[in-house]
């Protein structure tokens, strides 16, 4: 029977601290996480990370200590907002090891949220490439066009200003880095540095005008079941196995009943990046939630944790189960396959330049 490692946690307040992992349990026997936990000792734990490189043939450098501080002050963003990564070869002039490191210094806050941004930039980097319809050959990435009304406005981008607002000031420091290329390398910072895979990543994405805005209705609908996943999906490419390896990025994060409407976290790591959405997905009884606000779950037994309608798609699908199953006996199988999902999803629509290097970014120590 497959192995699967489950982090023993335990309740604290501020510190929300997370132990390491040590435990081995049967896959049947999979207990429910049932506290919260953040970064802080996260990497003593997770698994052994392997160098990154520049590919290409380009020189990398090696990634230095984070930077010192977190970039200071709160900038409005604007939908006005241009850019300087107008011409052709801008991308070039760019360091993007330091970006990386920049950041990922604007990652932890413990004023927000669960004390960490990188739940909402993995947000952004999915939402800003998610639009792509293969049919038209319209959205994703390329263009950054989330950054504009009306499509900032859609419902799915509710809160994503937040992020847009944390990043203004590196588009500043590096006015040659085009938007779509920081909200996507944004997402790549924020798996890593919270636990993830190594996801490649290549620069040469456009800025495009706010006459170029993807309709309202491309991305997923929470509420929705498994047909309406799979038209979201299909329409950008991906098959069944894809879908389901990125949907285990909602390990991350949480809902916001002044958001999406929904409320709750995931699991009791949502500053983790883990294969917990699966574990838990699959090991609780989940129940509907006794409240005023839109349909969704609960589990039955503390009420701490929560499932959308659409979630549930991968516990009663048969198609996406057999995925959902082998990701939480699994975790690393999810990460092999949801780097390679998460690189497709962030490149969809993007005609790069031929020399266009590909980076695998070393995490930060």
């Amino acid at each position: 029977m497959t192995s699967l490692r489950i982090v023993p946690r335990t309740l604290s307040r501020a510190g929300l601290v997370r132990a390491p992992r040590t435990t081995s349990i049967s896959a049947s026997t999979v207990a429910p996480a049932r506290a919260f936990s953040t970064r802080s000792n996260q990497r003593q734990h997770q698994r052994q990370q392997m160098p990154r490189t520049l590919k290409s043939g380009a020189s990398p450098g090696v990634v230095g200590a984070l930077v010192g501080g977190a970039l200071v002050g709160w900038y409005l963003f604007s939908s006005n907002s241009g850019s300087d990564a107008s011409s052709p070869d801008a991308w070039r002039k760019v360091n993007y090891h330091n970006v990386y490191k920049d950041i990922a210094a604007l990652l932890e806050d413990e004023n927000y949220d669960d004390g960490s941004y990188g739940p909402v930039f993995v947000r952004l980097a999915w939402h800003s490439s998610g639009t792509f319809d293969k049919m038209t050959k319209t959205g994703g990435s390329d263009g950054a066009t989330i950054r504009f009304a009306p499509e900032s406005n859609h419902g799915a981008n509710a809160g994503l200003d937040v992020a847009r607002a944390r990043l203004e000031p590196l588009k500043k420091k590096y006015p040659n880095i085009s938007y779509g290329d920081l909200y996507t390398l944004t997402g790549v910072v924020a798996v890593q540095e919270l636990g993830g895979p190594t996801v490649r990543w290549r620069p040469g994405r456009n800025d495009k005008a706010d006459t170029e805005c993807t309709p309202d209705g491309r991305l997923p609908d929470a509420a929705q079941g498994a047909d309406h996943v799979r038209n979201i999906f299909y329409r950008m490419g991906f098959n069944d196995q894809e879908i389901t390896a990125l949907v285990g990025a909602h390990a991350l994060g949480r809902c916001h009943s002044t958001r999406s409407g929904f409320e709750g976290p995931w699991n009791a790591s949502p500053t983790a990046f883990t294969n917990f959405f699966f574990t838990e997905l699959l090991s609780n009884s989940w129940v509907p939630k006794k409240w005023s606000g839109p349909f969704q779950y609960v589990d039955k037994e503390s009420g701490q944790f929560m499932m959308l309608p659409a979630d549930m798609a991968f516990r009663s699908d048969p198609q996406f189960r057999k995925y959902a199953e082998i990701y939480a006996a699994d975790q690393d199988a999810f990460f092999a396959d949801f780097t390679k999902a998460f690189t497709k999803l962030l490149e969809l629509g993007v005609k790069f330049p031929e020399d266009s290097p590909v980076y695998e970014f070393k995490t930060l120590e």
